[in-house]
């Protein structure tokens, strides 16, 4: 059996020699190539990741400017109405003086009045029941009524809403 003499030391310290059989040396060898793919493979995948992250921040700076000419137009924006509440606006696309409303204060089932009135142009409705409104200013049915569902949100109303009622679900 033949064996193979190798060194081991650093400046520091003497070198000691010792003998190494070849089986030994050819498992070292194969887990040295072993090691090496597989930094090898972590250190392309990092890069691949590194690659990608900067292509998506390439399209993101780069894709409104390319899309333009393509986009949809955006969606309305909604007006401010907190839960419980309902309120409306005096003109459509939620502009105008905002009137508020919340159900201690108005009830169930009785006709509120807009104040001032102008009426409103759109509405939203985050009561949790059903709100109709009216056209008339008595909450008359002759004139036009519609029934807005809870989160419902109408940035122009079909006419100009002069009073409401909420229901009880």
């Amino acid at each position: 059996m033949s064996t193979h003499r190798t060194s081991t030391g650093s400046a520091d310290s003497p070198s000691t020699s010792r003998s190494v059989s070849p089986a030994h040396a050819a498992g070292f060898a194969r887990r040295t190539r072993r090691t090496r793919r597989a930094l090898t493979a972590r250190g392309t995948r990092r890069r691949a990741a590194v690659l990608a992250a900067a292509v998506t921040a390439t399209a993101a700076l780069a894709g409104p400017a390319s899309t333009a000419a393509h986009a949809e137009p955006a969606a309305p924006r909604l007006g401010q109405c907190a839960s419980g509440q309902l309120c409306l606006w005096q003109q459509r696309g939620w502009g105008g003086e905002r009137h508020v409303y919340e159900l201690p204060d108005t009830g169930t089932e009785s006709c509120v009045r807009v104040p001032g009135g102008a009426g409103a142009g759109a509405l939203a409705n985050r009561t949790g029941r059903p709100v109709t409104a009216y056209q008339s200013d008595v909450c008359d049915e002759t004139g036009e009524f519609q029934t807005y569902p809870s989160g419902s949100w109408a940035p122009e109303t079909p006419y100009v809403v002069r009073a409401f009622k909420v229901w009880e679900r």
